[in-house]
């Protein structure tokens, strides 16, 4: 893992890198006549689709699978909408988001008898790993584990604020962290360091820990923050 994660962080780097060029060169035959962008412009439900790509690209859990699915579904529909093929409107997505919610429900539901039953030597600790998804709506929550192994987080218009202050990492913990119109905050112990891996777009990683005596015990926080912002402080 760790010497997969720098290149990947490199080819996610490029792809953005690859679309705001694509985007200046729009631009660019527009001013020059050459093309006309503002019938482009009519195809901006495409950005449905490619933040339900990145989300399904880096997400590990049942939550994620189901709103990156959901917001490829909304951009295709809404797409075959501006083509005239399919009739949609604002009103359709409101039962797609419900069947949603209650989809991850159930499987929380199952997944949760799934691990009581389990053999308890096999099972990792509830507080080891995060798995958290705020959706219009905010989550609070202290960790307070002995060896905490990181997760994933996601908060699309809503806020997530998690307080690992009373935890510990034996060596390397990985959280992937994906914002959309919302903002995460991460409170770490001051013996911690921290690995910022993000690519914000419209949005911003900030950093705001103490120098840690030593690098014992990181913390990786890499992952998206698409016009939101994620904050790692002690």
């Amino acid at each position: 893992m760790k010497t997969e994660m720098p290149s990947k962080n490199v080819s996610r780097q490029v792809i953005l890198g690859m679309l705001v060029i694509g985007m200046g060169l729009l631009f660019l035959l527009d001013n020059m006549n050459i093309w006309n962008f503002g019938r482009a412009l009519s195809f901006w439900p495409m950005a449905f689709i490619v933040v339900g790509v990145i989300k399904l690209c880096d997400t590990n859990s049942s939550d994620g699978v189901i709103l990156g699915g959901a917001l490829i579904l909304v951009g295709v529909l809404m797409m075959l909408d501006r083509l005239g093929l399919v009739y949609f409107s604002w009103r359709t997505i409101w039962p797609v988001m419900l069947i949603a919610l209650g989809g991850s429900v159930v499987y929380r539901a199952v997944a949760g008898r799934r691990l009581v039953g389990s053999s308890a030597k096999d099972a990792v600790g509830s507080d080891d790993v995060v798995d958290v998804t705020a959706i219009l709506g905010g989550f609070e929550r202290r960790i307070n584990t002995a060896n905490f192994k990181g997760g994933e987080i996601t908060a699309v218009m809503g806020g997530c604020e998690l307080d690992l202050r009373g935890s510990s990492i034996d060596g390397e913990a990985v959280i992937n962290v994906f914002v959309m119109w919302g903002g995460i905050t991460l409170k770490c112990p001051p013996d911690w360091t921290i690995v910022l891996h993000g690519t914000p777009i419209m949005g911003g990683f900030t950093e705001k820990t103490a120098p840690p005596p030593d690098n014992s015990k990181r913390l990786i926080v890499r992952g998206h923050a698409i016009i939101g912002g994620v904050e790692v402080r002690n």
